[in-house]
Protein backbone atom coordinates (compact mmCIF):
# COMPACT_ATOMS: atom_id res chain seq x y z
CA UNK A 1 0.00 0.00 0.00
CA UNK A 2 1.26 3.30 -0.92
CA UNK A 3 0.90 5.96 1.13
CA UNK A 4 1.47 9.80 -0.26
CA UNK A 5 0.49 12.94 1.07
CA UNK A 6 -2.20 11.37 3.51
CA UNK A 7 -3.86 9.32 0.63
CA UNK A 8 -3.85 5.71 0.21
CA UNK A 9 -3.07 4.85 -3.82
CA UNK A 10 -5.10 2.49 -5.52
CA UNK A 11 -2.68 -0.25 -5.59
CA UNK A 12 -3.86 -2.19 -9.12
CA UNK A 13 -3.65 1.28 -11.11
CA UNK A 14 -0.83 2.04 -12.69
CA UNK A 15 1.66 4.87 -11.26
CA UNK A 16 0.63 7.91 -13.32
CA UNK A 17 -2.75 7.20 -13.00
CA UNK A 18 -2.61 6.85 -8.81
CA UNK A 19 -0.61 9.34 -8.01
CA UNK A 20 -4.18 11.39 -9.61
CA UNK A 21 -6.24 10.42 -6.49
CA UNK A 22 -4.19 12.97 -4.83
CA UNK A 23 -5.68 16.37 -4.76
CA UNK A 24 -3.74 18.92 -6.67
CA UNK A 25 -2.26 16.58 -8.97
CA UNK A 26 -3.16 15.81 -12.49
CA UNK A 27 -2.13 13.16 -15.31
CA UNK A 28 0.77 16.08 -16.45
CA UNK A 29 2.12 17.19 -13.00
CA UNK A 30 2.00 13.01 -12.26
CA UNK A 31 4.00 12.22 -15.11
CA UNK A 32 6.73 15.04 -14.67
CA UNK A 33 6.82 13.62 -10.96
CA UNK A 34 7.53 10.52 -12.31
CA UNK A 35 10.25 11.55 -14.43
CA UNK A 36 11.85 13.38 -11.64
CA UNK A 37 12.13 10.92 -9.95
CA UNK A 38 13.17 8.07 -11.59
CA UNK A 39 10.33 5.71 -11.94
CA UNK A 40 9.24 4.15 -14.70
CA UNK A 41 5.77 5.08 -15.60
CA UNK A 42 4.04 2.00 -16.45
CA UNK A 43 4.82 0.37 -13.41
CA UNK A 44 1.60 -0.28 -11.28
CA UNK A 45 1.31 1.01 -7.59
CA UNK A 46 1.37 -2.28 -6.14
CA UNK A 47 4.75 -2.69 -8.04
CA UNK A 48 6.56 -0.16 -6.29
CA UNK A 49 8.83 -0.29 -3.75
CA UNK A 50 10.11 1.93 -1.09
CA UNK A 51 12.60 3.60 -2.39
CA UNK A 52 10.44 5.08 -5.51
CA UNK A 53 7.92 5.60 -3.04
CA UNK A 54 10.18 7.83 -1.00
CA UNK A 55 11.42 9.34 -3.75
CA UNK A 56 7.71 10.38 -5.58
CA UNK A 57 7.61 11.37 -1.97
CA UNK A 58 10.26 13.77 -1.85
CA UNK A 59 9.71 15.37 -5.54
CA UNK A 60 5.72 16.36 -4.51
CA UNK A 61 6.92 17.62 -1.01
CA UNK A 62 9.56 19.82 -2.64
CA UNK A 63 7.90 21.11 -5.67
CA UNK A 64 4.06 20.76 -5.26
CA UNK A 65 1.74 22.14 -3.12
CA UNK A 66 -1.48 19.63 -2.09
CA UNK A 67 -3.86 18.12 -0.39
CA UNK A 68 -4.41 20.60 2.86
CA UNK A 69 -2.30 23.02 1.88
CA UNK A 70 -3.80 23.87 -1.80
CA UNK A 71 -7.09 23.21 -0.58
CA UNK A 72 -6.60 26.35 2.30
CA UNK A 73 -5.02 28.30 -0.43
CA UNK A 74 -7.56 27.94 -2.42
CA UNK A 75 -10.26 28.54 -0.05
CA UNK A 76 -8.07 32.36 1.03
CA UNK A 77 -8.09 32.98 -2.44
CA UNK A 78 -12.01 32.80 -2.72
CA UNK A 79 -11.96 34.66 0.99
CA UNK A 80 -9.93 37.36 -0.90
CA UNK A 81 -12.19 37.84 -3.50
CA UNK A 82 -15.38 38.00 -1.49
CA UNK A 83 -13.18 40.50 1.14
CA UNK A 84 -12.89 43.08 -1.68
CA UNK A 85 -16.09 42.90 -3.15
CA UNK A 86 -15.01 41.93 -6.77
CA UNK A 87 -17.29 40.61 -9.03
CA UNK A 88 -16.01 37.21 -8.75
CA UNK A 89 -16.18 37.45 -4.99
CA UNK A 90 -19.84 38.63 -5.10
CA UNK A 91 -21.23 35.60 -7.31
CA UNK A 92 -19.10 33.32 -5.09
CA UNK A 93 -21.35 35.13 -1.98
CA UNK A 94 -24.17 34.64 -3.91
CA UNK A 95 -23.77 31.16 -5.17
CA UNK A 96 -24.08 31.62 -8.86
CA UNK A 97 -20.97 30.91 -11.43
CA UNK A 98 -18.22 33.14 -11.93
CA UNK A 99 -17.00 32.42 -14.54
CA UNK A 100 -19.56 34.11 -17.26
CA UNK A 101 -21.93 30.86 -17.52
CA UNK A 102 -25.46 31.58 -18.31
CA UNK A 103 -28.20 31.21 -15.40
CA UNK A 104 -31.75 31.41 -17.04
CA UNK A 105 -30.95 27.24 -17.70
CA UNK A 106 -28.30 25.05 -16.65
CA UNK A 107 -26.23 26.03 -13.44
CA UNK A 108 -28.06 23.58 -11.26
CA UNK A 109 -24.52 22.45 -9.88
CA UNK A 110 -23.75 26.05 -8.49
CA UNK A 111 -27.66 26.88 -7.74
CA UNK A 112 -28.29 24.00 -5.75
CA UNK A 113 -31.91 22.35 -6.41
CA UNK A 114 -34.60 23.85 -7.98
CA UNK A 115 -37.00 25.72 -5.80
CA UNK A 116 -40.25 26.33 -7.35
CA UNK A 117 -41.52 29.85 -7.42
CA UNK A 118 -45.45 30.18 -7.91
CA UNK A 119 -46.83 31.72 -11.12
CA UNK A 120 -49.21 34.70 -10.86
CA UNK A 121 -52.83 33.66 -10.84
CA UNK A 122 -55.27 35.25 -13.76
CA UNK A 123 -57.85 37.50 -11.91
CA UNK A 124 -61.22 36.70 -14.02
CA UNK A 125 -63.63 39.94 -13.71
CA UNK A 126 -66.99 39.51 -13.42
CA UNK A 127 -69.79 42.05 -14.74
Amino acid sequence: MARIAGIDLPKNKPAEIGLTYIYGIGRSSAKDILAKAKVDFRKRVAELNDEEVAAIRAVIQSDYKVEGALRSEVQMNIKRLMDIGCYRGLRHRKGLPARGQRTRTNARTRKGKRKTVAGKKKTVEKK
